[in-house]
């Protein structure tokens, strides 16, 4: 298996979890963009969103509620940032489907 973040998943790569189910798993980013930047990983392997369909809305809104969970639970009552980058224009550097959740501090916008 060569994707990075089904390697994480399956525990041959070490990571910090901060929650998984058998929908998904997340786990701390190790180059934080923010004090809070935490992974939201579909366990399913899908390359992105681009890649999703209507089969996949309960999948993707399980990610979205987990993302507000995560965020409660890091006390994010500021506010935060969720952000599924997609396809090399959108700055995605992983092959796998996933949500960053950012947050601790003032985001500026636009992001990038």
């Amino acid at each position: 298996m060569s994707c990075l973040f089904c390697q994480i998943i399956e525990g041959s790569i070490p990571s910090t979890a901060v929650y998984q189910d058998e929908q998904c798993y997340a786990f701390a980013d190790i180059h934080p963009q923010a004090p809070v930047h935490i992974l939201i990983v579909p366990r399913v392997h899908i390359a992105s969103l681009a890649q999703t369909g209507h089969a996949d809305a309960a999948m993707l809104g399980h990610l979205m509620v987990v993302a507000a969970e995560i965020a409660r639970d890091k006390e994010l009552d500021a506010g935060y940032r969720v952000v599924a980058n997609t396809g090399s224009d959108g700055g995605q550097t992983v092959g796998h489907l996933h949500l960053h959740l950012l947050g601790g501090r003032g985001l500026a916008w636009p992001p990038g």
